[in-house]
């Protein structure tokens, strides 16, 4: 599997980003303060499993507190195999990469990040298995943890195009 870092990344209307990620994301939060708008982003992976392949769809969400947001989507297909476990952990890795590489600019325009992962708190779903793995992996790299039903990054908007 591929660095999210190197796949393409479009917008929700098919419009492909033709600037490498970080200068795309920096450019919007540059937009973003300068028409005033208070924003925070929130950072998910969702997968699906179709036959013998798997897609991975990563987004930023950028939200303006109170109006709304747009989102960068990077989506990848994979022939690996992989149990529930390891599907919900690689789609925490890709998360934790791009917001890794991120952090720099959300740290410079002092804006809010989460990291968001398509986990339910529930033990009775099957998900929950990867949660505390998750959970720790997000927190021990310092970054803000969202799990279902509060990771809307990952669990609607990853979830809607994958």
């Amino acid at each position: 599997m591929e660095s999210v870092l190197k796949n393409k990344w479009h917008r929700l209307d098919g419009a492909n980003i033709t600037l490498p990620i970080a200068e795309a994301v920096e450019n919007a939060l540059i937009n973003e303060r300068e028409m005033g708008n208070a924003i925070k982003v929130c950072i998910g992976t969702d997968s699906q499993v179709r036959g013998k392949e798997t897609e991975f769809a990563t987004v930023i969400v950028i939200l303006r507190k109170g109006r709304g947001g747009f989102m960068f989507i990077n989506n990848e297909k994979t022939l690996q195999k992989m149990g529930l476990k390891e599907r919900l952990l690689t789609e925490v890795s890709r998360s934790i990469e791009i917001a890794y590489h991120l952090c720099p600019l959300f740290d410079k325009y002092q804006t809010e990040l989460e990291v968001h992962a398509d986990i339910n708190t529930n033990p009775r779903f099957g998900s929950n298995t990867a949660l505390s793995e998750a959970m720790g992996y997000i927190l021990s790299m310092g970054f803000t943890f969202k799990a279902k039903p509060e990771a809307h990054a990952a669990s609607c908007c990853a979830n809607y195009v994958v």
